[in-house]
């Protein structure tokens, strides 16, 4: 009887756990796959003449055009690149630096100094350029001054740079004499020029006027034969005034 339900229970257990056990599940079909047959691609290739139309148009012509440059600006361009290349070096960052830093501000000194007009000859142990003669431009007046004198003794003296600014002065009152100028100390010479109706005098005045700012502004050291084209010049514009009196 015992063993009996030893039997018994063992199928019982057995019938416990094969209840647990998840049910298998059913194989699921792969689902069918439904091909569309589509029609030939068909390639649309544009008209031959229509491409060579396409090709002769500037919009269409994908080329780099590479700019020539000039020998002076192929120079140029040498020289900031050996700059840039100096610059980005290790020995700029060191003693060269500091040189390059005093050039630099030893020329913006220099240039302010310019345009201020100072005279900074005095500095260097050399004296200043003066006129030979006594003359003080701040007290000018055409109207006042004796220039057949003051000129003759001004190139008597070698002094040409003051002869031609005398002989600036000189066609500035002849002018304003005939009418053709309204004479004041603070009028610029481009203003006085401009007064003069267009022709054959007021391009003969530009010339003078041109001149005299170069040699006067420039301190340029005029040589006599320099100072004889400047005396021509101003020969040219009397000659210029007469003609125009005479008519």
């Amino acid at each position: 009887m015992a063993s009996f339900w030893i039997r018994w229970g063992r199928m019982l257990l057995m019938l416990l756990l094969l209840s647990g056990l998840p049910a298998s599940a059913a194989p699921t079909p792969p689902p069918t796959l439904t091909t569309t047959s589509l029609p030939p691609v068909r390639l649309r290739r544009p008209d031959p003449e229509q491409l060579r139309d396409f090709r002769g148009q500037r919009d269409f012509q994908y080329v780099e055009v590479r700019s020539e440059m000039s020998p002076w600006d192929l120079f140029w361009a040498r020289v900031w690149q050996r700059v840039g290349e100096w610059l980005s070096s290790r020995s700029y960052h060191g003693f060269w630096r500091y040189v390059f830093y005093a050039l630099f501000l030893g020329a913006l000194v220099f240039v302010i100094l310019k345009l201020l007009q100072v005279d900074i000859t005095g500095a260097f142990g050399r004296n200043p350029r003066r006129a030979a003669l006594a003359y003080d431009t701040e007290a000018e007046d055409i109207h006042a001054l004796d220039f057949p004198t003051l000129l003759a003794e001004a190139e008597a003296a070698g002094n040409y740079r003051l002869a031609v600014r005398l002989g600036y002065l000189q066609a500035l009152k002849q002018l304003t004499d005939a009418g053709h100028l309204e004479w004041q100390p603070d009028k610029t010479n481009l203003a006085y020029e401009r007064e003069l109706p267009a022709g054959p005098l007021r391009t003969a005045f530009s010339e003078v006027s041109r001149q005299f700012e170069y040699v006067w502004y420039g301190e340029l050291t005029l040589t006599p034969e320099h100072y004889a084209h400047t005396h021509a010049s101003r020969q040219a514009l009397l000659a210029q005034l007469t003609n125009r009196r005479a008519a």
